[in-house]
């Protein structure tokens, strides 16, 4: 494998642990919204990270969820279960941005 690729996947994998931090620290001090937006963030780069090392690449979320989803999860790579926490980081991340009046709770951030 190219040097580049393993490399590139370690550095999304540090930013992953990156904002798996900053999710403790904003689920600490009751910021829910933002914690359920960094700990996405730290799936979508862990995804990223493990995507890049099989040759494919993608900022658009639905197309790194779907290539993660074909390659490891269908294959059985990685167990099939972390489908249901990606799609439920994905959807709590969205209403928690996106959503106007959206208030999250301890209770789905710490899920």
């Amino acid at each position: 494998m190219d040097g580049s690729m393993r490399g590139l996947s370690c550095y999304r994998i540090e930013h992953a642990k990156e904002m798996l931090i900053a999710s403790e620290e904003n689920l600490k001090v009751k910021q829910y919204k933002t914690s359920l937006n960094r700990s996405y963030y730290a799936i979508f780069h862990a995804m990223r990270a493990a995507n890049i090392l099989e040759g494919f690449d993608s900022s658009k979320h639905s197309g790194v969820i779907a290539y993660f989803n074909r390659s490891f999860l269908k294959s059985e790579k990685i167990d099939r279960t972390f489908s249901v926490i990606i799609k439920e980081a994905s959807f709590l991340r969205e209403k928690s941005d996106h959503d106007d009046f959206y208030i999250a709770s301890k209770g789905e951030a710490v899920v």
